[in-house]
């Protein structure tokens, strides 16, 4: 059992990690065919289903510079994933190199605290929160685009950016919810 650490290995050029972590797997898949397609550096997506991630890939595995938590809405289990898996992470990554990307929101029978419960941890965290449509080519697309755009910054591919500055600027601006799904206070 080891604790992912964002700087214990230097970057590569004009290259970028990507951490993909859903327990179930449904989406996750279709998201990584997605970042990869169409970009203008190379990105080396992973995928796992929960930390921590085993121990003898640690000397060949790359840097990860995002991590993306992929919360299904419509399943209990994966957001207790999510939490538990939380703590194998460098505290470091929180300062801009982690989000969470929630799927299944506009579904009417998930339940209004489970959206609550991630919105808190996003906000705890201080990590932007992203929604996603999973259904759709389109959904996915977009999706990743996002991702993608959070990596560059995250990689240090964005001049005059770092992902302490996105970390600020995603927080404020990526934490909304869909127009069509009530916004209960966190009070």
């Amino acid at each position: 059992m080891s604790i992912l650490k964002p700087f214990n290995k230097l970057p590569s050029l004009n290259s970028a990690s990507i951490l993909l972590v859903e327990n179930e797997e449904q989406f996750q898949q279709s998201l990584a065919e997605a970042i990869v397609k169409d970009t203008d550096f190379t990105v080396n997506v992973r995928l796992a289903k929960y930390l921590p991630l085993p121990i003898e890939n640690e000397e060949t595995r790359p840097r990860i510079d995002l991590v993306v938590f992929i919360i299904n809405l419509t399943s209990e289990l994966s957001l207790k994933s999510t939490e538990t898996s939380l703590k194998y992470l460098d505290p470091a990554y929180f300062l801009g190199k982690v989000c969470f990307m929630v799927t299944s929101a506009r579904v009417s029978s998930v339940p209004v605290e489970r959206l609550d419960a991630v919105r808190k941890l996003a906000a705890f965290n201080h990590s932007a929160l992203l929604f996603a449509e999973d259904q759709t080519p389109d959904g996915v697309t977009m999706a990743a685009d996002r991702l993608k755009t959070i990596l560059k910054v995250s990689a240090g591919h964005v001049p005059m950016a770092t992902a302490l500055y996105l970390s600020s600027l995603t927080q404020c601006t990526q934490c909304t919810v869909p127009t069509d799904i009530d916004q209960p206070s966190f009070n």
